[in-house]
C-alpha cells in the first residue's frame, strides 16, 4: 500500500509525497484519516529544526500526533470492525520515513491498542483529543490540585480550563498576552498579565511552552505554591533561586498522557462534559500543506489548523 502523506525532510523543507506502508500485522488497523492536527509545540520544533535530541527522530519524518478517521481494515482479534471512527495519534508504519509521529497522511496502519472509537460527529474535532488527553494528564492524580492561574489561552489553555469546571473546581483565571488570544473564554475570564494584581495564586499552569515565563510566575505565588510546566521548552528553563527559596516554590513538570487519560478524555467528550468545540479555527485541504504549517506557525490567530484529507486531490 501507499499513501498522501506530509514528509519533512528537513527543517523548513515540507512536502505532501507518496509514501510506502508497511503491511498491517496481527492487532493492527488500517485508518483513512479524516483529520489531521497541526501542533504548534513539537511539530513546529521538528519544522524548524530545534527540537532537541528526541527517541526516534530523524528525517525525512512524517510528523503528526492528531489525527481522526475511518477503520477501513482490523485484525479480527483487534475489536475493531471497518465502518469504526477512531482517534489515532500517530503511527510508525512507513517504509523509507521515520513515523514521528506519523499521524499527517492519507492512510495509516496502527496497533488497535493505541487508537480509541469517538463519535463520527465529532468531525475534525476529534482530532484534538491527544491535546485534551495530555491537558487532564497534567491535572490528574493523587496531590495535583486544579489550576488557579492558567498562563497561555491557547488550545491547551482553553482546555485546561474547560477541564477545571468539567471537574467542578472554581473558575481558573486565564492569562495571555496577545489580545486576538483573549477572546472565546466559556465561564473564566482572560486578563492580560499587567491588568491581573493577584500574588497569591496556589497554583499556576504554564501552557505557553516560554522558558523565560518562570521568574515571573515565581512572583505570583502563594507561600509554598506550585508553577506546572504544562508546555513543551526546547531550550532550558531557568529562573532565579532567591525568589523561589523565599516562597517554597515547587515545580512539577506534565509529561506527554497515557492511555488511561486517553479513554479518561474521550468519555469525557461523549457524555458532554468537556467540549472540544470552538477550538479549530482554521483548516486546510491536505494538498495545501505546505501553506497550512505556515500559517499554523506564523499567524497568532490560528489556535488550531487542521488538514482535510478527504480534499486531497
Amino acid at each position: 500500500m501507499r499513501t498522501q502523506a506530509v514528509v519533512l525532510n528537513g527543517p523548513r523543507d515540507l512536502t505532501l509525497e507518496s509514501v510506502a506502508l508497511i503491511a498491517p500485522g496481527a492487532g493492527d488497523v488500517v485508518v483513512d484519516i479524516d483529520f489531521s492536527g497541526i501542533s504548534t509545540g513539537t511539530e513546529k520544533l521538528f519544522w524548524t529544526g530545534e527540537m532537541p535530541p528526541f527517541p526516534g527522530m530523524g528525517y525525512p519524518l512524517v510528523p503528526g500526533y492528531e489525527a481522526t478517521g475511518e477503520v477501513v481494515e482490523a485484525d479480527r482479534a483487534s475489536g475493531y470492525r471497518p465502518g469504526d471512527r477512531v482517534f489515532v495519534p500517530g503511527a510508525n508504519c512507513y517504509d523509507g520515513a521515520f513515523g514521528l509521529f506519523g499521524g499527517a497522511a492519507g492512510r495509516v496502519v496502527t496497533g488497535a491498542d493505541r487508537v480509541v472509537r469517538v463519535d463520527p460527529a465529532l468531525g475534525a474535532d476529534g482530532a484534538l483529543l491527544a491535546l485534551a488527553a495530555t491537558a487532564r494528564h497534567a491535572m490528574a492524580g493523587l496531590g495535583h490540585a486544579m489550576p488557579e492561574l492558567i498562563v497561555g489561552h491557547g488550545v491547551m489553555g482553553r482546555l485546561l480550563a474547560r477541564l477545571t469546571l468539567a471537574a467542578g473546581a472554581p473558575a481558573p483565571t486565564v492569562w495571555d498576552t496577545a489580545p486576538e488570544r483573549r477572546t472565546g473564554a466559556l465561564g473564566y475570564e482572560v486578563l492580560a498579565p499587567e491588568e491581573d494584581p493577584r500574588r497569591d495564586y496556589h497554583t499556576i499552569y504554564d501552557a505557553t511552552g516560554d522558558p523565560d515565563v518562570l521568574d515571573s510566575l515565581i512572583g505570583r505565588l502563594a507561600h509554598g505554591g506550585e508553577v506546572v510546566l504544562a508546555g513543551f521548552y526546547a531550550n532550558d528553563v531557568h529562573f532565579k533561586y532567591p525568589p523561589a527559596f523565599m516562597k517554597e516554590a515547587r515545580l512539577r513538570i506534565a509529561a506527554e498522557w497515557t492511555r488511561d487519560d486517553l479513554t479518561a478524555t474521550a468519555s469525557l467528550v461523549a457524555s458532554g462534559a468537556l467540549s472540544l468545540g470552538g477550538l479549530i479555527t482554521h483548516t486546510a485541504p491536505a494538498n495545501s500543506a505546505p501553506d497550512a504549517y505556515q500559517t499554523a506557525f506564523g499567524e497568532a490567530a490560528c489556535l488550531k489548523m487542521v488538514l482535510n484529507w478527504k480534499e486531497t486531490a
